[in-house]
Parts: structure tokens; C-alpha cells; sequence
């Protein structure tokens, strides 16, 4: 099976994929966000998937730049399924801003995958949806949120995945009580069991 963890820098995941969620049969492809000139940072450049301009609310969003990134792991996708892997084999996943390209990149991939796995994010451009998700309307989705997170409030994760739950009822939304803006021991255990639960037998 194929995992793809799209996050801030893919190095920085590296020790949880191959420790924690350390799977025999599993090839984790960890790809890292450019360096790009960030609004909230004031415009100075950073690792990011697409431009953040504010952290209360997603009103204002970078379309493009989410959608750029979407396409990057939809190649990456196309690339693992030309080498042999099926499509049904292949999970993406994420956290915070790599969460929420995962989870659209999932939701909007044209080949059926295994899951999509979505940490401490939001659905970004949810008004895409649900006219956007076509093939992956029943796919396992695991999304997973501290609920002290400073950076994505709960509630938008909440709420994303209250919206998911209205075209992929399959959606599982753990809370971890305390837990900022990261992760935790308990959250790698429950997305271990997730990929297991959901890999082809």
C-alpha cells in the first residue's frame, strides 16, 4: 500500500511514519510544500501549500494555490497507480494545511481510494462541494483535532466534518481533549488502525 502525507515539510513527519504508524507492506512518500511568499507571514516566504491570509476565518481562500497543490498530489497519485499500485491501495493524508490538501485532493480524485486521512484541518473551497466529489463519495475519511487547537479551531474542523458527513457518511471525526496544534500518541494509534481496517485485504 501507498501512503501520501502531504504536510508542511514531509522530513518533519518522516520519524512518525516509519515509527508510530510503521506499517511492513506500507511505502510513505512524504512530500514537502515550496517556499512562498505568505500573507499572514507578512509576505515573507515560508513552506506553505497555498497563501494563508487570515486564521479566524476561511472566508477569503487561495483558490488557485489550493488547487495547484491539489493537482501536485493528484500526479503523485497517478504516479504510484502507473507503477503498479491500485488505486484502491493508495491513502492521503495531512496535517493542518497538508490536512486540508489531502482532504480536498481526496475528496476530489477521479480514481477510487483506500482513505483519506485529515489531521487538525478544515475542508478548504467547501463550496466545491459536494458537487466536486465524485468518486470518493463513500472512501474511509479519518479526521482527527486537538480541541485546543490555537491555530485551526475545532469548530472548523467540526464543521467540515459535519459538511462531509452530508455526501460521505463514512467520515469519522475523533476529538483529542487538550491537544493543540499537533499530535498525539492516541491519535497515531487510532490512524494506524484506520489504514489496517481499510487496506484491501
Amino acid at each position: 500500500s501507498s501512503g501520501i502525507n502531504a504536510e508542511y515539510g514531509g522530513h518533519g513527519w518522516s520519524d512518525a511514519m516509519y515509527g508510530e504508524l510503521s506499517i511492513d507492506t506500507y511505502k510513505y512518500i512524504l512530500p514537502t510544500a515550496p517556499a512562498i511568499p505568505v500573507t499572514l507571514n507578512m509576505g515573507m516566504k515560508m513552506p506553505a501549500w497555498y497563501d494563508i491570509f487570515t486564521l479566524s476565518e476561511f472566508d477569503r481562500e487561495d483558490g488557485p494555490g489550493i488547487k495547484k497543490s491539489v493537482s501536485y498530489i493528484h500526479q503523485l497519485i497517478d504516479t504510484e497507480i502507473s507503477n503498479g499500485t491500485p488505486s484502491e491501495n493508495i491513502f492521503v493524508g495531512g496535517f493542518s494545511q497538508g490536512g486540508a490538501i489531502a482532504l480536498y485532493a481526496g475528496l476530489t480524485c477521479q480514481k477510487k481510494l483506500g482513505g483519506i486521512i485529515a489531521m487538525s484541518c478544515y475542508l478548504p473551497l467547501r463550496n466545491d462541494f459536494p458537487a466536486s466529489c465524485t468518486t470518493n463519495k463513500d472512501t474511509p475519511i479519518l479526521m482527527c483535532h486537538g480541541s485546543s487547537d490555537p491555530v485551526v479551531q475545532f469548530r472548523f474542523g467540526q464543521m467540515s466534518s459535519i459538511l462531509i458527513n452530508g455526501f460521505n457518511p463514512t467520515i469519522k471525526f475523533k476529538t483529542y481533549p487538550g491537544l493543540a496544534h499537533g499530535a498525539c500518541a492516541e491519535e497515531f494509534r487510532d490512524i494506524k488502525q484506520f489504514l489496517t481496517q481499510n487496506t484491501p485485504k
